[in-house]
């Protein structure tokens, strides 16, 4: 059969044999389930029916100091009806007609570690209406997790000692909104919830407490779940801050499907609406599909993903990406599995995005191609000061950021025969990161012989990056 798979800005044919490949695409092999009928309604009925906290009418009157955080642009779809677009408006309403005034209510783009999102990009989030309402007070701004002046250190939790840090305005606020996603996720099953707040307005001492080696390279990190240790540190921190704030947030998260459309919408305590929003996202996220185990799959690498532009050719994000496809996948991966992906590898690391991944990738030279022992020049990397003003200034991700993908991309060092390469304009670069190259899939696959044997079962997974990806399972789990 005649596929094409993303390979950096293009596409790549490739031939793969009819009688031994099956080809899974998220929203079209298997539908998702329906999308709501009327986004806004069911929005609004949820919204103004939260479950166990207060409705927004009882909980802020004239003076309330309001914070909505809403996610960065590495999720969430900016469509007309988009979640951000449809809640937050709905949000703001009730907030003005309990005696809000619109100088006390404060937009948050959680972007955490990653870039600062540019005015424009928010922008797009949010719309024009409300970025035009509050971008000309000031009243819409990024998380800056170096900015100390809007932090407070929160002490450690209790359940595995995190330390926990969080920004000031969401910790002095009278209603601390989330507005997140329930969307298939490698790290901890699902975006949104706890997740949200974990990651989203801490800094990187307390996201060190659970992307590093030490949780994402456990038994329970692997395949995907909600019950790894990685969801629980996420559970404890987000209840922590709660315990010192004095409240609850505000949680609205939708449940998304492949286009990132909203199939149901849940309000409240988050800690009472995870499990709703999971059930409901299981349906289309753990996809009972398969019906044997597969010995290679294939994807392709785009150069443009939602961490960035850059993907298909910094070697970190290449490794990351094809760990996320293990992580997710797992379940109906043999254990001799191999990974087949198109990229252009062609050494161009988006510096100016990625500030610190080329130091990065060049300890891990020195550290002999061990992918754990880099995590030990975590901490002087994360106090740079020259990357830290390129993350505040200049649009970077932070320094550590490239240190949780580089403790992600072991993952399918660990769990597959080989990796490779297929396409690479600098296979050297590839190489370097412990990933065979070749010219094609099909030289690939004949390479993989001595791995998978002359007839392995290939799972064939185009799109696999330009649409929200599901966690296969086999079809009796």
């Amino acid at each position: 059969m005649k596929l094409q798979f993303e390979y950096g800005n293009e596409m790549m044919d490739v031939t793969l044999p009819d009688e031994n490949t099956d080809v899974f695409i998220p929203g079209e092999t298997v539908p998702d389930p329906p999308v709501l009928e009327n986004i806004y309604e069911e929005t609004k009925r949820s919204i103004l029916n939260p479950i166990g906290v207060e409705p927004i009418s009882k909980q802020v009157k004239k003076g309330s100091k309001v914070v909505i955080i809403f996610p960065d642009r590495v999720k969430g779809g900016t469509q007309a009806d988009s979640h951000r677009k449809t809640s937050i408006p709905i949000i703001i309403e009730e907030c003005l007609k309990a005696g809000v005034e619109h100088k006390d209510i404060k937009l948050l783009c959680s972007n955490g570690l990653h870039r600062k999102n540019t005015p424009e990009e928010i922008r797009g989030l949010l719309g024009d209406k409300i970025f035009d309402e509050f971008y000309p007070l000031g009243q819409i701004e990024n998380h800056d997790s170096e900015n100390w002046d809007n932090l407070v250190d929160l002490g450690y939790e209790e359940q595995f000692n995190s330390h926990v840090v969080m920004n000031k305005e969401v910790y002095d606020a009278d209603l601390a909104v989330l507005i997140g996603h329930t969307l298939g996720n490698p790290y901890g099953g699902y975006s949104g919830g706890y997740k949200h707040c974990a990651t989203g307005i801490t800094n990187w001492q307390c996201i060190s407490a659970h992307h590093t080696p030490e949780v994402m390279h456990r038994q329970d990190f692997v395949p995907v779940s909600t019950h790894s240790l990685m969801r629980r540190k996420f559970d404890a921190i987000g209840m922590h801050m709660e315990k010192c704030m004095g409240k609850k947030f505000f949680t609205c998260d939708a449940v998304l499907d492949t286009y990132q459309r909203q199939i149901a919408v849940f309000t409240g305590y988050a800690h009472d609406i995870q499990p709703l929003s999971w059930a409901i996202a299981d349906k289309r996220t753990y996809v009972k599909w398969a019906e044997k185990k597969y010995d290679v799959m294939v994807v392709g690498l785009p150069v443009m993903f939602h961490y960035g532009n850059g993907m298909g050719t910094n070697p970190l994000l290449m490794m990351q990406a094809i760990s996320a496809q293990v992580i997710r996948h797992k379940r109906v991966l043999s254990d001799n599995a191999v990974i087949i992906a198109c990229s252009v590898c062609d050494g161009w690391f988006h510096d100016e995005e990625f500030p610190s991944y080329r130091e990065i990738f060049n300890l891990f030279q020195q550290e002999g191609n061990i992918l754990p022992e880099v995590a030990k020049y975590s901490e002087r990397l994360a106090k740079d000061k020259e990357y830290i003003r390129k993350y505040r200034e200049e649009y970077g991700y932070h320094p550590y950021h490239g240190f949780s993908m580089i403790s992600c991309a072991h993952i399918a060092e660990k769990n597959c025969s080989a990796i490779y390469i297929v396409g690479a304009k600098q296979p050297g670069i590839a190489r370097a990161m412990g990933m065979k190259t070749r010219a094609t899939v099909e030289e690939a696959l004949q390479d993989a012989t001595k791995y998978v044997g002359y007839k392995p079962n290939i799972l064939a997974m185009p799109k696999a990056f330009k649409t929200a990806a599901v966690h296969l399972c086999m079809k009796d789990e």
